[in-house]
């Protein structure tokens, strides 16, 4: 750890740049992830769909995914600034040294003198910038669900729905957040410059642990889980975990529509005990085939040992009126997977039939059945 102790006499000179060296990397990466999204407006500008989607999607689906595509470029980008104007004043103003100084204070003046500690200090500190955080970002958010997403009618969420899931988000914070800080502050407090394993084998049971509660504790407060009703759709999964060997507990559908139009499935759980949910908008707006298609592609990641999180196949693609085409360097850097376009052309696909503008149906295809 002899390179630890170099660097950190390194960096702790009393002359050191920090606000200037900060401010630069803060600024040069919204400037170049500016540059990105600007490129990607201009493929959203775009009236003709790529080459291999031609006969996939009407010419209304493409405009409409077109336009949504582009609402969302011009709120990141304004959003983007949002967030770099802030960063900017942090960093100028010293506003993150006050506000250590300030709930500093607040411990001095009305916590018993055992919480008076760094510890506590330093998470009352992070609970009063988490708050301060979201106060700043509310507007934003606002304006995203119920101006963007409602202008392409993916909103379902009220004004009361809206402000009950912030507070309990609220809540979970203050109630996960201070033993989790106190956990990890400890162990580097006390284990010095081995806290590195300490802290990993402590982020290890943690993990397990909030996977064991997530569906248990925190997933009823926001949403509503039910089994998957018997039927070919239950069939056509369980099968498909039985041939790649997943360890399937439980199949659930979950009450997404409750808040959004958008579709989406994910599995949680343990290594041995695993749990698929599937949103009751996909169920509703996709064939069987397509539902499996989409777990069969995330499946696919956990049979490979991949990260996973889920992106959807074609059909929940479209529904979601996802980017159907992309510049390069933005997919590059903001897209784990390709997009609709590549993904089709890496199959070989080729339609058989033209999608009219009057029949939103997605055409039949061959290569449909590799999906």
């Amino acid at each position: 750890m002899d390179y630890l102790n170099r660097l950190a006499r390194f960096l702790d000179r009393p002359l050191f740049p920090w606000k200037k060296l900060i401010l630069g990397f803060s600024v040069g990466q919204f400037v170049f992830e500016s540059l990105l999204s600007l490129r990607q407006y201009q493929v959203l500008r775009k009236t003709k769909a790529p080459k291999v989607l031609e006969n996939e999607i009407s010419q209304e689906t493409f405009d409409k995914s077109q336009a949504y595509g582009r609402a969302k470029q011009k709120y990141e980008l304004i959003n983007g600034l949002w967030g770099q104007i802030q960063n900017i004043a942090f960093i100028q103003l010293d506003v993150l040294p006050k506000l250590w100084s300030w709930t500093g204070d607040l411990l001095l003046k009305f916590a018993p003198a055992r919480f008076t500690g760094e510890i506590s200090h330093s998470i009352v500190f992070v609970l009063t910038f988490v708050l301060v955080q979201q106060a700043l970002s509310l507007p934003s958010s606002i304006y995203y669900n119920f101006v963007l997403e409602e202008k392409f009618g993916f909103n379902k969420q009220t004004p009361k729905l809206f402000v009950t899931d912030m507070l309990k988000s609220n809540m979970l914070t203050f109630i996960l957040a201070p033993p989790i800080l106190a956990g990890f502050l400890s162990i580097i407090k006390k284990t010095g410059n081995q806290f590195f394993f300490y802290l990993w084998a402590f982020a290890a049971g943690l993990q397990v642990f909030m996977i064991t509660i997530y569906p248990i504790a925190i997933l009823p407060l926001f949403n509503k889980l039910s089994p998957l009703d018997e039927g070919e759709l239950k069939t056509n999964v369980e099968a498909l975990a039985k041939k790649l060997n997943f360890p399937l507990h439980e199949l659930y559908v979950i009450d997404g529509s409750k808040r959004s139009a958008h579709s989406n499935a994910y599995f949680f759980g343990l290594p041995w005990k695993k749990h698929i949910v599937i949103y009751d908008t996909l169920i509703e707006k996709s064939e069987t085939q397509e539902v499996v298609a989409v777990l069969a592609h995330e499946l696919g990641h956990w049979s490979l040992g991949h990260t996973t999180r889920l992106f959807g196949i074609s059909q929940l693609l479209v529904q979601n009126l996802s980017t159907m085409d992309a510049d390069w360097m933005y997919a590059t850097y903001h897209f784990s997977h390709p997009h609709l376009s590549e993904r089709l052309k890496a199959l070989n696909w080729t339609s058989s039939e033209k999608v009219g503008t009057d029949e939103p149906e997605v055409a039949k295809a061959t290569g449909r059945d590799e999906l």
